[in-house]
């Protein structure tokens, strides 16, 4: 099994101590299920790596937009973990939660004006300026608050980190942050040091996704640490916070290597810690923006077969009850995803299927080229590693409802989100 939450017993796929035969009989399918056990033990996983080498100098930050519902703000908050925010949606949604917004980093690279109103509104701790045009949006905004808003300057370091095109964020042909190279990212950090309502204290960087090598964080960390001097040389303006952002690969399928977290930032620490004594430079604090590596493992998806077509020496389709509805993410990416027949899965995997949802899309693939046992109409499949970008990239196509979120603690189950209504599809029209 590619996780420790996943089991087999009498022959039945097993979840976070729950049998998923009888969950689905008891949620109906499809149906997002969350182990809140292994989601606190990944949390665990970066506060513990991270203090071990920064001491009390750091703050993990959960990305939100991996997942965003209440439970997971407030078992966040319960970890002592900070959060990521990219929209007023999700400042919304951390508040709503009572989560301590002064623990929030806010991004996101077109904040409207009535988002950076919101996020002051609200007290959150840092605004991560992206662009030299929203660097006068958040003065004038603290000004018009009477408040001195606390940013961070997001540079974009010209690093490949050799990831799927649409989620590497770090090259210098990026939509996001200001670029080292050029000047762009030093014009931007002159112009913020005179801002009467807005207090600079740092940087931030984001490579990209799905790594499973630091290499790109190592260079990353060097490009930034030469910025960091520059900016001290000639500006007088000491970093005092380092935000190096996420990107911690997750084990999709059995090909994939499992992230040694604690060595990943061994490894991380180790190249900033050396990277500031070598160039003279205060150790800054660090924060680190864990998303998907938080809540992917916790997560696994249901669905019933509704039907099995065999086309003689071409191909086998599995149809489920979901769908790109539900989880895009293969339409969008290839995205890889282990898939299982959980009433049979101690059998041989001898059968070749893809397996299609509902949408009228010839794209709706959730995977192609999947072996399990041979399914019959009324088995429930599994789709593992779905606790991340599933539910929060969910939509309503074809008029689809959005399946719920069970969350299981030590064996127990309990709705998180409810499944939506019909009602709920048509009340915002009129």
């Amino acid at each position: 099994m590619i996780c420790d939450n996943l089991s087999i017993k009498e022959g039945r796929l097993n979840f976070a101590g729950c049998d998923t035969l009888d969950l689905a009989k008891e949620y109906g399918t499809p149906l997002y299920a969350m182990d809140e056990n292994k989601v606190r033990s990944n949390c665990r996983a970066y506060t513990n790596a991270l203090s071990k080498n920064f001491g009390d100098k750091y703050l993990a930050l959960y990305a939100s937009k991996a997942l965003c519902i209440k439970e997971i703000y407030r078992i966040i908050q319960d970890e002592n973990m900070g959060i990521d925010v990219v929209s007023s949606g999700e400042i919304y949604t951390a508040v709503a939660a009572g989560f301590d917004m002064s623990k929030a980093v806010f991004h996101g690279n077109n904040k409207t004006p009535y988002d950076i109103d919101f996020a002051i509104q609200n007290k959150v701790g840092f605004i991560v300026c992206d662009n030299a045009d929203e660097l006068p949006l958040i003065e004038n905004a603290a000004k018009k608050a009477g408040v001195k808003q606390n940013i961070l300057i997001r540079v974009t370091p010209g690093i490949d980190p050799h990831t799927h095109d649409k989620i590497n964020t770090g090259c210098v042909d990026s939509k996001f942050g200001v670029s080292v190279y050029g000047g762009a990212a030093f014009e931007v950090t002159e112009k913020a040091l005179t801002c009467e309502n807005v207090a600079l204290k740092g940087f931030q960087f984001h490579v990209g996704s799905q790594l499973f090598d630091p290499t790109p964080f190592l260079q990353a960390i060097d490009v930034m640490t030469d910025f960091m001097v520059l900016i001290k040389d000639e500006l007088g303006f000491d970093c005092e916070i380092l935000d190096i952002g996420g990107g911690i690969g997750v084990r999709y399928v059995e090909a994939e290597p499992q992230p040694d977290i604690e060595a990943f930032i061994d490894s991380i620490a180790k190249e900033l810690i050396g990277c500031c004594d070598r160039k003279s430079l205060s150790l800054p604090f660090v924060c680190m923006e864990p998303g998907r590596s938080i809540v992917a493992n916790a997560g696994i998806t249901l669905y019933t077969v509704g039907s099995v077509k065999e086309i003689p020496d071409v191909k086998n389709y599995v149809a489920i009850d979901g769908g790109m509805a539900d989880n895009p993410r293969y339409t969008l990416y290839n995205a890889p995803y282990t898939v299982i027949n959980a009433a049979k899965a101690d059998k041989s995997n001898d059968y070749t299927c893809t397996v299609v949802g509902r949408c009228c899309e010839s794209g709706d693939v959730i995977q192609r080229d999947v072996k399990m046992p041979k399914p019959v109409p009324g088995d429930i499949l599994a789709v593992l590693t779905t606790g991340a970008y599933n539910y929060s990239m969910a939509s309503n196509y074809n008029a689809l409802l959005k399946p719920p979120i069970i969350m299981i603690n030590d064996g127990k189950a309990h709705i998180s989100v409810r499944r939506e209504t019909f009602e709920d599809l048509t009340a915002c029209q009129k």
